[in-house]
């Protein structure tokens, strides 16, 4: 399905007098609006290929239909995201899921849609078709070296497939971890693993990144082998220079200060980006900003008084990625609403008063403090990100045009109800 400049036009024709309206007021309200709307503009969100379709839980998955059948379709649908909110010009690919073809035309027809590709995500969490070797008990960090060398090729061939697409960085998620007490031991466990990641990190490009990611538990409940940001860090620091720290904000425990976590790694230079979800209890695939948005904002608060702190670029110089999916919601509806909360948190961050937080901080007035964090989380964004998404040349209300060009009910009738987007 394409949606082109007439569809965008019409439709923001009949919000535009009430958008004025409100963007007017907060223009009034807030200082340097047209900054922040140049940072909104520039900020760019990765969509990772594996949440364009229904995801499931460990009991069951429940298609929703029009799911893309291939990488190519896939491409089509951040397309259209891309399309409606601007601000969706990345896809974070997974392999072996999403081996191209045919390289040189997948990269044109990213390009046809404005997109790029942000991190490659291996995968040696589950088995596949034909592998010689199981990860049942581990990859990295298994037993058996031959286990481990097949981790590290593949992970190895996964940076070969984005150096062909134009990525520059390498995810590492590790399921690897035990169930029970006795099952491995532990110092050999992260010795086996780190000696498995200097292999990928010799590999790397002099322009890549490589981000180790963490995880508290699941698929395995007893340990995890990088299961902490201290591990996480840990790992990076013994890597290099071209190692970071990715922060999953559904992969920690319940309660973690996770605006902390994400202040101390920027200021040892260590934070290498974000996987973007939500989560109650330990589930991380929940539409961001559904269940914790004062947390994503503190995130966010973090996240520009650190950069800023070090001069960095808030748009290239982290990765900004989604990882999400589940049962109940279309796959798209839920990623543009999730990259409007992101893009809420961002702009609400921006415009907190620095000089006035930091004077309350200086003299320990706790409630001055407060109020002003709170100020800035209670003023109404969305006329702001939405008019950084007008001067972009998206629309005023992704969701709703979404759904008045009955986008689902026409990729259903393209593809069908019965395609499947991931490899679980």
């Amino acid at each position: 399905m394409q949606i082109d400049k007439t569809n965008i036009s019409e439709q923001n024709q009949q919000l535009l007098k009430k958008h004025q309206q409100r963007f007017d007021f907060i223009n009034n309200e807030t200082d340097d609006v047209e900054a922040v709307l140049q940072k909104l503009i520039e900020f760019q969100v990765a969509i990772p290929s594996w949440a364009l379709g229904t995801g499931g839980t460990r009991f069951a998955r429940f298609s929703g239909g029009g799911e893309p059948r291939n990488l190519e379709e896939k491409i089509e649908d951040i397309g259209l995201l891309h399309k409606l909110n601007q601000s969706s010009g990345a896809i974070s690919l997974h392999i072996p899921w999403d081996i191209p073809r045919n390289t040189a035309n997948i990269k044109a027809l990213a390009a046809q849609h404005g997109l790029v590709f942000d991190a490659m995500n291996s995968n040696t969490f589950q088995d596949q078709s034909g592998q010689e070797l199981s990860y049942k008990f581990g990859s990295m960090q298994h037993t058996d070296k031959a286990v481990r060398q097949q981790a590290i090729e593949h992970n190895i061939e996964v940076i070969r497939h984005g150096e062909a697409l134009g990525s520059k960085s390498l995810t590492v998620w590790l399921s690897d971890g035990s169930c029970f007490p006795g099952q491995l031991n532990f110092r050999k466990a992260f010795q086996n693993t780190l000696d498995s990641l200097k292999q990928v990190y010799a590999a790397l490009p002099q322009d890549w990144k490589m981000f180790v990611e963490y995880k508290a538990f699941e698929p395995n409940f007893y340990s995890t082998t990088v299961g902490d940001w201290g591990q996480s860090f840990l790992y990076a620091s013994k890597l290099g220079e071209k190692a970071y720290t990715l922060v999953d904000l559904g992969h920690h425990l319940p309660n973690a200060n996770i605006e902390q976590i994400v202040s101390l790694l920027l200021m040892e230079g260590k934070l290498g980006g974000f996987h973007f979800n939500d989560s109650k209890y330990g589930d991380d695939d929940l539409t961001v900003g559904s269940v914790k948005p004062y947390q994503l904002f503190l995130i966010f608060n973090e996240l520009v008084e650190g950069m800023d702190a070090r001069a960095m670029n808030h748009a290239g110089d982290l990765g900004w990625m989604i990882d999400a999916s589940h049962n109940v919601k279309d796959p798209l509806e839920d990623l543009l609403q999730s990259v409007e909360a992101i893009m809420i948190s961002y702009a609400q961050a921006l415009i907190v008063d620095r000089k006035e937080l930091s004077d309350a901080q200086q003299r320990n007035d706790v409630v001055a403090a407060q109020e002003v964090l709170q100020k800035a989380y209670r003023t109404d964004v969305r006329a702001i990100v939405a008019e950084a998404r007008l001067r972009s040349g998206g629309v005023l209300n992704p969701l709703q045009v979404f759904r008045n060009l009955k986008v689902r009910e026409h990729l259903i009738k393209e593809r069908g109800t019965k395609t499947v987007a991931t490899g679980l």
